[in-house]
């Protein structure tokens, strides 16, 4: 199995930076959501195909290395990569660069789990989760 990774790009807003100049911790948890949303749009593992299976996915665990600051201005990417299991979730690794000299800005981990339309958690994998695994070859 080829590793799954997608790549999104943005630009730091005013409207993210602190008063210190820099961007505020809450925005990276946006970053990630729509670095996820790059990652479903290109491998077709996006939120709506979970909500049509009858299916939420929410996060779990979110956690977040600031190595480096972004500032307004700068245009990072996220790279995401997809981190097999054989548990009914969803768990990504990210790493966030300023690819104008390629420093590593930050990295992440998320984990994402199954709930059923009631909220309750769901612990078998679903049977669309098993057929996308399968079609990328994953298990």
């Amino acid at each position: 199995m080829s590793e799954l990774t997608a790549t999104y790009s943005f630009k730091i807003r005013f409207s993210e930076v602190d008063a210190m100049r820099v961007v505020w911790h809450g925005a990276y948890a946006k970053y990630l959501e729509d670095a996820r949303e790059q990652f479903g749009q290109k491998f077709g593992l996006d939120y709506n195909l979970i909500a049509d299976n009858g299916y939420f996915a929410p996060i779990v665990d979110m956690s977040i290395q600031y190595k480096q600051p972004l500032r307004y201005g700068m245009q990072p990417e996220i790279t995401i990569v997809y981190r097999p299991t054989e548990s009914a979730k969803i768990v990504f690794d990210y790493e966030i660069h300023n690819p104008e000299d390629g420093t590593l800005m930050a990295t992440a981990h998320t984990v994402q789990v199954f709930m059923d339309t009631s909220y309750q958690l769901v612990w078998e994998t679903p049977m669309f989760y098993e057929s996308w695994k399968k079609r990328y070859a994953i298990i």
